[in-house]
């Protein structure tokens, strides 16, 4: 998905823009080692959560499943700076549930992209609900952003919260409220 010679150049670039000596010892290799970068961050670009979501198993329980601090990084792509935490994640199976590692997996997918933590939220409900098709799904996502950490406002350890709900969990404020003592919970 990556173009790597585009990214070289555009490094080569920007490098040039801010003043400095693309030719000197320490940045000779930079826009080879930033295009590879590039290709491992942003290889979410390429992949589609449903072959993560895909594999199933019937299962009898249909009482809340929940994935939480799930680590994840990411890039914002309106200052092209990263943004990291954790995603919670909980959905109410009809029937079929899906390996733990790919609600991990499907974060993945979403976070590696340009993105807002917003849309990301959004992104991954809306995909456990279309590939798993559970009774409701809940995502919450805490987050630092560089681009107002180091830059901006600077206000370092300041944290985003975002959360969406899907299905059963948006008609259902007990299961909202117990989705969220247990993510608190140690």
């Amino acid at each position: 998905m990556v173009n790597r010679k585009k990214v070289e150049e555009g490094v080569r670039l920007l490098l040039e823009g801010i003043g400095e000596n693309v030719s000197r010892e320490g940045l000779i290799d930079t826009p080879d080692r930033m295009a590879r970068m590039y290709e491992e961050i942003f290889g979410g670009m390429g992949e589609d959560a449903a072959e993560h979501l895909a594999k199933t198993f019937t299962a009898e329980n249909n009482e809340m499943v929940i994935e939480k601090d799930i680590v994840f990084y990411s890039t914002c792509e309106h200052h092209m700076m990263p943004f990291y935490g954790k995603a919670h994640v909980a959905y109410i199976p009809d029937g079929k549930v899906v390996g733990i590692s790919k609600l991990a997996r499907t974060v993945e997918v979403y976070a590696k992209r340009l993105q807002i933590q917003e849309q990301m939220t959004a992104q991954i409900a809306d995909a456990i609900m279309e590939y798993l098709n559970p009774q409701g799904v809940m995502v919450m996502i805490e987050a630092e952003h560089m681009c107002m950490t180091m830059r901006g406002v600077k206000k370092p350890g300041s944290k985003t919260v975002t959360f969406v709900t899907r299905g059963a969990f948006a008609e259902n404020e007990k299961l909202q409220n117990t989705f969220f003592q247990l993510v608190n919970s140690h």
